[in-house]
């Protein structure tokens, strides 16, 4: 018998494998421009989100969705005004949001058993309620950042350029904020707030050791975040582990093998010799006397 014939593993499985997917395809546009920890500040806004839901007897998932996106659209309008450095505006996030979130729930009824489901991640208490909306978020967000891959490209790329080229910056700057945010809110039921960004930034980092290219590079990304979506629930099953932690350690330890494999492969191609050129035959000149 297999645990996976339980219905609540089987939720947990789909839900990891939709994240494992979806979050690189969008990480990958955040490394590109140096946002690689964005997605652990709207973490913790977040969290604010969801201590209001436990507060006020509402929806925590729909709360914390309004408060991710408020935050995000915040940290792009903060960065695109210049005021305020990026780097800045997200400790601003970090620190604003998980105080804010444990205020919160601290004045609500709820133990902390609930806060640990959001911080840390409780996937396998997935309902098939929820496992649609991960689904249908997650393959909305990864359609989008397949569809517009081109126009995102260039303005993660250069935004001067893509502006100057015709491109609506603001707009998708503003897309990829509330896509961050909509991946962030699905996550947080896998990993946990606290280690949202792992699974947006781990599989994108270890692609980029063995690709060339945009488009090689995001493929190998999702193929990698699949990957350890999928071992790290079959891992979590087996040894009782924390499902959410273990998708994250399989991750980082694929980023360390593929390193290591990929600096090895470049030493041996530095030090192996060159091949030596056959000489050429000489020139036959013909006697034409």
């Amino acid at each position: 018998m297999t645990l996976f014939q339980y219905e609540y593993m089987q939720n947990a499985l789909i839900g990891a494998l939709v994240i494992g997917v979806a979050a690189p395809a969008l990480g990958i546009y955040l490394v590109q421009r140096r946002l690689a920890l964005i997605g652990d500040g709207i973490g913790h806004v977040a969290l604010t989100g969801v201590g209001a839901g436990l507060l006020f007897g509402t929806s925590p998932v729909i709360m914390a969705v309004i408060a991710a996106v408020i935050g995000a659209v915040a940290i792009e309008l903060i960065r695109e005004r210049g005021r305020t450095s990026g780097d800045l505006a997200l400790a601003l996030l970090f620190y604003g949001g998980i105080a804010g979130g444990v205020v919160l729930v601290g004045l609500s009824d709820s133990t902390s058993a609930n806060l640990n489901a959001y911080l840390f991640g409780a996937l396998t208490t997935t309902s098939r309620s929820d496992l649609v909306t991960i689904a249908v978020l997650g393959v909305a967000v990864l359609i989008t950042m397949i569809a517009l891959r081109p126009a995102l490209f260039a303005v993660c790329q250069d935004e001067e350029y893509a502006r100057v080229s015709g491109l609506p910056v603001r707009a998708l700057n503003l897309l990829l904020a509330v896509t961050t945010a909509i991946t962030v809110t699905i996550a947080m039921r896998a990993v946990g707030v606290l280690l949202i960004s792992a699974l947006m930034v781990v599989p994108v980092a270890t692609a980029q050791q063995v690709t060339r290219g945009f488009r090689a590079t995001m493929t190998a990304a999702m193929t990698l975040g699949l990957f350890a979506a999928g071992a790290g629930i079959w891992v979590a099953a087996v040894a009782d582990t924390a499902p959410g932690a273990s998708v994250v350690v399989l991750a980082i330890a694929s980023f360390v093998v593929i390193t290591l494999f990929a600096a090895g492969w470049r030493r041996i191609r530095r030090t192996r010799p060159e091949p030596v050129p056959a000489p050429e035959p000489p020139e036959v000149v013909l006697d034409r006397s």
